[in-house]
């Protein structure tokens, strides 16, 4: 009777060191996978960049209109569009300053990753003012002519949608607007002629253009009436 009883505690300690064995293997392999986890968001995280963020220090949203100012002051207003040599007025530029309104007009970000939401410092995006226009019916910026004197590009609307970027050197903005060529084979596309967003002013009308000194810019929520200051 004794010798069943010693070999039946025998057993259980058996079964219950191997419980402790499974357990602690199934706990490591948790451990070690949550490590993983955590390891790739924080890579991805960086790999993102920081988020771009409005003049209230929230970042930009996939979907919310903002207002593009310039960060400097005095200097002309938000970004709209204007016309070029009696164009109809498809081409993004600057409220001028003066006794009106120098607001401009809304933009909308969209990401070109269809699960982005928020605008990073590396998101790449389409942009398209929030608005109707009396010559085209598609608001989203493209790259236009280049100008043949000064060799710079305009940013225009009713083309092919262009992708773009926002950087920036400080923590929080200024931010400039930036544009590179999609390459699907770089050894054979050669060295890309990408570009910053800056101004252009021919004939008293301010241009968007690429290729020439970079213009700060900060990004300003459009308020509804019914939202408030």
């Amino acid at each position: 009777m004794l010798h069943i009883n010693r070999q039946r505690s025998e057993n259980i300690l058996q079964i219950y060191f191997m419980f402790l064995c499974v357990t602690q293997t199934a706990m490591l392999r948790l451990i070690t996978s949550l490590s993983f986890i955590c390891l790739m968001m924080a890579i991805s995280s960086m790999a993102q960049g920081p988020p771009v963020l409005d003049t209230d220090g929230n970042p930009l949203t996939r979907g919310v209109e903002y207002y593009v100012d310039p960060a400097i002051t005095d200097v002309a207003g938000g970004l709209t569009l204007v016309a070029r040599n009696g164009s109809c007025p498809s081409y993004v530029g600057q409220v001028p300053i003066g006794p009106g309104s120098v607001e401009g007009l809304p933009v909308i970000f969209t990401p070109s990753n269809p699960g982005d939401t928020i605008i990073t410092e590396t998101t790449e995006f389409t942009v398209a003012f929030s608005a109707s226009s009396t010559c085209v019916q598609n608001t989203t910026w493209g790259i236009g002519e280049e100008d043949p004197e000064t060799r710079r590009r305009f940013i225009v609307i009713g083309g092919e949608p262009t992708v773009f970027d926002i950087d920036s050197d400080q923590a929080v903005g200024p931010y400039t607007i930036g544009w590179c060529p999609a390459c699907l084979n770089p050894p054979l596309c050669g060295r890309p002629r990408c570009g910053l967003a800056g101004i252009l002013e021919q004939n008293g009308t301010r241009f968007l253009t690429l290729d020439g000194p970079a213009f700060p810019f900060r990004f300003r929520r459009a308020k509804r009436p019914w939202q408030g200051l």
